[in-house]
């Protein structure tokens, strides 16, 4: 039953290749905060206000462009190019982000994004796995 609706689910999303990068990475920062927000709890009930500053520090731009590079050598080509595409796309730097920190979050995003679309779920399940493994 989960699986016909994950199927129909999938169903409704267009090719990964017909969205934007920018919409990818709309996307694929919710999935990146809610895999944090997962990870944060499996640490441990926690008062909302820590899990909160904790997650504030691991979905930020520095946090997502040292994920690009602890996760850059296990990228076949196929996510290295959606992630090449959302690191090359021009949009509004926040004003407390580093413009090189921030093009590679926006890439992680992207690349994110484009799992899910693609439903590649374990795969984001992968690559989340590794950027925790030294965390604990």
């Amino acid at each position: 039953m989960l699986e016909e609706v994950k199927n129909k689910f999938q169903e409704e999303f267009l090719a990964p290749n017909q969205y934007g990068a920018l919409t990818l990475a709309y996307i694929g920062d919710c999935v990146y905060e809610m895999y944090v927000r997962s990870y944060l709890l499996s640490c441990g009930d926690q008062k909302v206000n820590s899990l909160h500053k904790k997650a504030s520090k691991l979905v930020c731009a520095a946090s997502q462009a040292a994920f690009y590079h602890k996760i850059e050598h296990l990228l076949d080509e196929e996510e290295a190019a959606a992630f090449h595409r959302g690191r090359n796309t021009k949009s509004q730097v926040p004003k407390n982000a580093v413009l090189s920190d921030y093009r590679l979050a926006t890439g992680v995003e992207s690349l994110l994004g484009f799992l899910y679309v693609s439903g590649k779920i374990e795969r984001i399940s992968e690559l989340m796995a590794y950027l925790f493994s030294n965390e604990k």
